[in-house]
This record gives structure tokens, C-alpha cells and sequence, in this order.
């Protein structure tokens, strides 16, 4: 895969975490844009190792890496939050790998990060049903657009889609 010649939100980041969000696209078989358009969404347009999840999950990080996904990544999100992002981005490659070659479009990046079920599935997919035990659709229930009480992978994937298309605007987006 060639490198690209623009990365959306690219201008908000440094040369160092450019390049390698190019390398894990490049490794991974994945659009860089459409990686840095989760990671927007995930850390509110900082890229900011250390960005906790406001809903109360423990997440925290470029993708919001949950406690377990840290230890089974060989580390904690303490010790993930004190890193920088540039070094950070080496667990977000750790962490995409198993996903190699299969992250082709940006819904399915974004459901390796939220719920990697989701991946390879179609659009109408329900990740959260209101009416299941647990938390996650309270948690999650700000993306349920309809408020049909599901939230579908189209629904969990379009304000992602809104960051890659903000990314992408004049002083955003970087170009070689």
C-alpha cells in the first residue's frame, strides 16, 4: 500500500505519530484515514494518550483500551495513559493485528475498537439492545440516532464518519 498523500487530522498530530499511522495502514492493510477518524472519535479531536472514557468503563487512550484489553496487551491503561501518543500508537498496532487484512472499510475499523463482533458484519447489525441485561447500551445509548433503543453498526459508525469528513477539511488534513 502506497503512502498517502493527505491524512486527515493529520495536521493536529506530530510528523512521528503521522508516520506511524501511515506504517500500522501500511502493515495492516488499513486506511490511515479511516484509523485516525477513530481515534478522533475515541479522544474528542486531542489524540491524547491519556483521554478517559466519560461514561465510567475504565477505558482510556487513542482507542480506548478497557482495563482487559490492556493486560491482555501486556500492560495497563495507567501505564498506557502516562505514555506519549507516538508511543501509544505501538499498542494500537498490537492491538489491530489479529484484524489484518480485514479492516477494509472505516465501519469496520470502528467496530474492531467497539465491539469487534461487529467486524465483516452488515450495517443493520445490533450491537446494543436496550432491552438486554448490563450497561453497555446505557453506555453507548448516545449513538442510538433513532432512539429505536438498538444501536445498529451504521448508527455506532456514523459520527466516526463525521470526524474522517471534518479531519479532511482545510486545516485538519495534512498533505505531503
Amino acid at each position: 500500500m502506497a503512502t498517502p498523500k493527505a491524512l486527515a487530522w493529520g495536521n493536529k498530530v506530530s510528523s512521528v505519530f503521522r508516520d506511524r499511522v501511515f506504517w500500522i495502514g501500511e502493515d495492516l492493510l488499513l486506511d490511515p484515514n479511516n484509523l485516525m477518524a477513530g481515534m478522533a472519535w475515541e479522544t474528542g479531536e486531542k489524540f491524547s494518550a491519556n483521554v478517559t472514557n466519560m461514561a465510567g468503563s475504565g477505558a482510556t487512550g487513542l482507542i480506548q483500551f478497557m482495563p482487559s484489553t490492556a493486560r491482555s496487551l501486556g500492560t495497563t491503561t495507567a501505564k498506557l495513559a502516562a505514555m506519549t501518543a507516538e508511543d501509544q500508537l505501538n499498542f494500537v498496532h498490537k492491538y489491530f493485528k489479529p484484524f489484518r487484512g480485514r479492516l477494509h472499510t472505516l465501519a469496520d475499523l470502528y467496530m474492531a475498537i467497539l465491539w469487534p463482533a461487529g467486524v465483516g458484519k452488515p450495517e443493520s447489525y445490533v450491537l446494543f439492545d436496550r432491552s438486554k441485561p448490563g450497561k453497555a447500551y446505557r453506555q453507548n445509548s448516545g449513538i442510538d440516532m433513532n432512539k429505536d433503543g438498538l444501536v445498529t453498526k451504521a448508527e455506532a459508525t456514523a459520527k466516526v464518519h463525521a470526524k474522517l469528513v471534518r479531519g479532511m477539511q482545510p486545516g485538519r488534513i495534512w498533505r505531503a
